[in-house]
Parts: structure tokens; sequence; C-alpha cells
């Protein structure tokens, strides 16, 4: 039986973030921004994942921990060579892989379902996941035939002043049929711009062996947005947060003032809780249902049975929880 697998690219140092911690374990709403991917594929029932590290590989390992198995890039030469560091776990393997870089904490469960389905229902050897954002500056470019199939990606680079006009971009989230992908890498060269082994580059490699490459397009922009520097980062960051706090009232929870709240990812909160201004709900904090809280309430890790009540209740912010009716 054919499995899912999935490649999370995490070996960069993230030289723009200009900071000792490496760019994928920077957080976002509370943890690593390549936690959120991971998280996401196991939500997608991925069967195996597999991790490439590089920079500070020990300190991304620890992290992310047994949720994904590992490989080792030493020497940063694009991403087809990251991915062709998975070899010696997958490159025998029957099945479909996704690919996604660790940068892009706000992908979504669904997208990652959408173009698995997308693949399998097209039958292609390689699909990959695209968007039209307003200026596509930067971006590999998707370069299709006059029937509308994806034909090549052209790196931002390399491309012709009539390419650099297409809008459609590559996000750099790839589902390729496992066996292929890897036989298709040993081809890839280093003929380009930065003189890398380039990924999408296998693209017009299957195409020219007559196989069916196909695209799925992302209408949320947000999804594809990748960060490189401090400034993403802090966007990430408020798109995450808008997701949580509208998640959690969509589930019963009222929020009283969203825009002074924050609540981080992996927080819990029951059914008719009352969130007061001012709140902050970090950690693995759990809050049972019909509990008020706040405001100006800082919690980390705690957990609150229903039917409490814990207000601020000094100004050196010590707590008062108790039961209510």
């Amino acid at each position: 039986m054919d499995q899912t697998f999935a490649i999370v690219l995490a070996a960069g140092k993230g030289t723009r973030m200009k900071s000792d911690l490496p760019k994928v374990l920077h957080h976002v709403c509370g943890k690593p921004m390549v936690e959120h991917v991971t998280d996401q594929l196991k939500n997608a029932s991925v069967d195996r994942i597999v991790t490439v590290v590089g920079h500070q590989s020990e300190r991304v390992k620890g992290q992310i921990g047994p949720s994904s198995d590992f490989a080792y890039q030493a020497e940063q030469l694009g991403t087809a060579h990251a991915v062709q560091t998975c070899s010696e776990q997958l490159a025998d393997e029957q099945g479909a892989t996704l690919i996604i870089t660790g940068d892009t904490p706000l992908i979504t469960e669904q997208t990652l379902r959408n173009v698995l389905g997308h693949h399998r229902k097209t039958k292609a050897s390689a699909t990959v996941l695209t968007m039209k954002p307003e200026d596509p500056t930067g971006y590999g470019r998707i370069i299709r035939d006059a029937q509308g199939e994806v034909e090549r990606i052209v790196e931002d680079k390399d491309a012709t002043d009539e390419e650099r006009l297409v809008q459609e971009v590559n996000t750099g989230i790839f589902c390729f049929d496992n066996r292929l992908l890897f036989q298709t890498l040993k081809e890839i060269s280093t003929d380009n711009e930065q003189k890398e082994y380039y990924l999408p580059d296998a693209i017009e490699i299957l195409r020219a062996k007559g196989e069916t490459t196909s695209a799925v397009e992302v209408l949320d922009l947000d999804e594809g947005l990748g960060i490189n520097d401090r400034t993403q980062l802090a966007k990430a960051e408020a798109i995450l947060q808008k997701r949580v706090i509208e998640g959690h009232m969509e589930n019963g929870v009222t929020i009283i003032d969203p825009a002074s709240t924050y609540i981080e990812a992996d927080v819990e909160i029951g059914r008719d809780t009352v969130i007061e201004p001012r709140t902050h709900l970090r950690g693995k904090t759990e809050i049972g249902e019909h509990c008020i809280v706040g405001p100006d309430v800082d919690l980390l890790d705690y957990e609150a049975k229903d039917r409490t009540k814990i207000q601020n209740v000094s100004r050196t912010n010590d707590l008062s929880a108790m039961p209510y009716v």
C-alpha cells in the first residue's frame, strides 16, 4: 500500500534573521515555526516525516524530537541537494512525498490535503502548490504550455523579462511520486545563476520524459509566506494570532477585546468561557468551560477547572483563582 511521506527543509542558518538561533526555531505564537509545519503534516496524516537539518543540527533535532526522522545537509548546495540527503531513508519507498520548507508556519492541514488530493486525482508525477501575489518579485515563476499545463519553473534571477511578467509563482511546496523524485534528483545540474541544485528543475526534467506535472493554487496568500527576516516573522505572528483567536471564538469562547488579548497556538479553552481584556495565555495552558479569565492576567502552562474565575487582584500580578456558580 502506498504511503505518504514528507520532507521538511530546515538546514539553513537564516542569515537575514541576524540571530544566534536557527531560523526555523524562531517562535510564532508560542512555538518554533518548524513545529507549526510538522504539526500540520501530522494532522494531514503523513505516515513519515524526514527533516533535513544542517546549521545547529542538534539544537533543531532536539526541538522537533521523535515526531520526525532526520537527514543531515553539511553544506547548503540548494533545495534538490537537501532532498537528496534523504535518499537513505526514502529512496526505495513507494508513495507520495510532500516537500515543504520549515519556515512556512502559516500553511494549513487543509491545503496540504488539497495538494495530496490533487496529486493523486491527476495521477501526476509532480505537483506544485502555486499562488498569485500582487508582486511576484523574488519568486520562481510557473511557466505553462499552450494547454495550460505546468511546463517548468524559472527562478526569478534566471527569468527573462517576459517570464518575470508571469504572476503565478512557486510557493516552494511540492508533491512527488517518491521513487521518481529520487531518480530525477540525479539529473539536476547547477546550470543557473546561483550555481545550486534547484528542486523546481525536477518539473522540467519529468515533463521532458512525458510525465504528468500539475499544479494547485492556494487562494490564501498568507499560507505561502516564508519567513526570512524579523519583519516577516512579526507579520506571521499577527496573522496566526488572528487565526487562533478567531478559532476560539468560533468554538464558543467569548473574547471581549481581541486586540489586547494574546493566546498562543497550543492553548485550550472550553466553551462559554469569557476572556477579559489584556489577558495573555501561553504554553500548554488549559482553561475549562464557563470560566472567567482576566483582565490583566498572564498565564503560562496553567490549568483551570470548569467554572473558575481568574483575576489579577493586585498591581504585583498576584492571581486569584476561585470556583464560581
